[in-house]
């Protein structure tokens, strides 16, 4: 499977990642990507961001050593209303946002609870893709996530850093799966994500493509490996198109 954009990647400003945006950046030039999502862990996480670093960034120039870059954001779920960590003005200013349950910032709940707060939050327009759905530590309604995520124009993310062996959301295989087979029986397009906290990682849906090759999962329906389909996908590309600059 050719992944061509990474739509997930965290630098040093997350707090608990090892590598800078250049570094990042380079590593993706370096595999052959065209397009890397600056994606870093909104303000309620610990040791994080501040609202500012999101407004500022769009000093960081549209394409770098021949990546196109998205200044986006990782969001915080932080309560069962879907409530998220960013005002509307700033996200709106964003190119990409993806919305996530921590722990660090909302305490698990009962499968009804979590299922809601992931409802309202792809309810949300500015919420472009629900991040790590299979974490099995929050227990979900995956129907009615995927039926939301269908009405909505949610991206549901199939998370690598969610499969890595004794990761901290180790478990998810099963509910991943289910997500996938999903997507293959009503022909909806997924949404790749490495998650990498070093540039190593950056590309790097490993453990993602032994899954996908395990149960059969079209390549056509990873929207990664055509940037231009991954753009026009994303919900806040739809519609009203942002005409001061292309999509490339």
């Amino acid at each position: 499977m050719k992944i061509l954009a990474d739509t997930h990647t965290h630098s040093m400003a997350s707090g608990h990642a090892y590598s800078t945006i250049q570094e990042n950046i380079k590593a993706a030039a370096e595999k052959g990507l065209e397009l890397v999502a600056l994606t870093e862990h909104a303000p309620a996480m610990k040791n994080t961001t501040s609202h500012a670093y999101f407004a500022n960034l769009h000093v960081i120039p549209d394409h770098l050593f021949g990546i196109h870059v998205l200044k986006g954001v990782e969001l915080n779920i932080i309560d069962f209303e879907g409530t998220i960590d960013l005002d509307e003005v700033t996200l709106a200013k964003l190119d990409i946002s993806i919305a996530s349950l921590h722990t660090p910032c909302i305490t698990p709940g009962s499968k009804k609870e979590n299922t809601r707060a992931c409802l309202c939050a792809m309810e949300n327009p500015l919420v472009d893709i629900l991040g790590h759905p299979g974490d099995p530590r929050y227990p979900l309604d995956y129907e009615e996530i995927f039926r939301t995520a269908q009405k909505t124009g949610t991206l549901l993310e199939i998370n690598n850093a969610s499969l890595v062996p004794e990761g901290v959301r180790a478990g998810s295989e099963e509910n991943i799966e289910r997500i996938l087979r999903m997507a293959m029986k009503e022909d909806v397009p997924v949404v790749v994500g490495s998650d990498a906290h070093f540039y190593t990682g950056i590309g790097d849906v490993s453990f993602v493509e032994r899954l996908m090759e395990k149960i059969g999962f079209p390549e056509e329906l990873v929207l990664n490996s055509n940037c231009q389909n991954l753009l026009g996908t994303i919900k806040r590309n739809k519609g009203e198109k942002r005409g001061e600059k292309p999509l490339l």
